[in-house]
């Protein structure tokens, strides 16, 4: 299987779309040579993503919130699928108001803001924000000002991008500080998962692109899985991605999606908590050494991404 893994690897960076990297390369130097702005804001931006559905994405978001609440950080989580959001359904939460609210409507972004379990914060999203390609300079600069009232008190900002490579999810990747790419152990999503890193990298191969195997049975079978990945990426892109971790193939997840609950709360003890936890753990040991970009968080990346 793997051989046929990393043609199929080989073939998509064959076809890849060199029209569209150049587009994305053109945009990331642009954003690059703009004046740099002193700012005192500790907010690290992480966008979680995916090549395709399906492959806990979601779940993953929300259980590693709650894991870097757990040890002491705050935590904002956009749900950035304005198609599909799900988020809230994941967590048996019920919002009503969404993101659409703040710029069409009369809201504040504390208004619609939801608290989720361990003092996170989610900013809810709903299909029909398709709109937010439509924005007037006014509405642009009311979304940045509502956000940069919480660089004060945030220190992990982590949007759920949707699934595959739309434009919206490419802007938020190139926004965001790093990218954590989840992937399965299935051919499908490996594949995918490479496509999504190629994107990436053709338009800024210094991004740090970071690499979540879920649903494995061992740490063991994750590595192979990131290898065979990071393998072709070195081959075809020049580029090294990193291996953040895994999450442990576990029953107790789909018990405590059914319940609407996070298994790091149902089932802390289980094996998927444990490695959510161990998750967290590297994610703050590596932020200690990673420099933070200098512009103003939330309008490099609200800006990035309605421009």
């Amino acid at each position: 299987m793997e051989k046929t893994v990393q043609k199929a690897l080989a073939n998509q960076f064959k076809d890849a779309e060199e029209d569209q990297a150049s587009t994305l390369r053109r945009a990331a130097s642009k954003r690059k040579s703009g004046p740099a702005r002193d700012s005192a804001a500790h907010t690290k931006i992480i966008a979680v993503t995916s090549g395709k559905g399906g492959v806990g994405k979601t779940n993953v978001v929300a259980n590693l919130a709650v894991s870097l609440s757990e040890i002491g950080k705050k935590v904002v989580v956009l749900d950035a699928d304005f198609g599909l959001a799900n988020i809230d359904v994941l967590l048996g939460l019920t919002p009503r108001f969404h993101l659409g609210h703040v710029l069409f409507g009369n809201k504040t972004l504390t208004e619609i803001m939801v608290q989720g379990p361990k003092g996170i914060r989610i900013i809810p999203a709903s299909s029909g924000l398709q709109r937010l390609s439509e924005l007037t300079q006014a509405q642009r600069d009311q979304l940045v000002e509502s956000f940069s009232d919480l660089d004060a008190d945030t220190d992990y900002f982590l949007v759920d991008t949707a699934a595959g490579i739309s434009t919206n999810v490419i802007h938020f990747l190139m926004a965001a500080h790093e990218v954590i790419v989840v992937s399965a152990p299935e051919p499908t999503a490996i594949v995918d998962a490479y496509a999504t890193i190629k994107i990436i990298l053709a338009a800024d191969p210094s991004k740090p692109v970071n690499v979540l195997i879920n649903s494995v049975q061992s740490e063991s079978e994750a590595r192979e899985v990131f290898t065979q990945i990071n393998t072709v990426v070195k081959r075809f892109l020049n580029c090294e991605v990193c291996f953040l971790g895994h999450v442990e193939r576990d029953g107790h997840v789909r018990q405590a999606v059914r319940s609407q609950v996070l298994v790091t709360h149902l089932f802390p003890n289980a094996p998927a908590s444990r490695c959510f936890r161990s998750l967290a753990h590297t994610i703050v040991n590596r932020a200690k050494t990673a420099p933070l970009l200098d512009s103003p968080v939330w309008e490099k990346l609200l800006n990035d991404w309605v421009n």
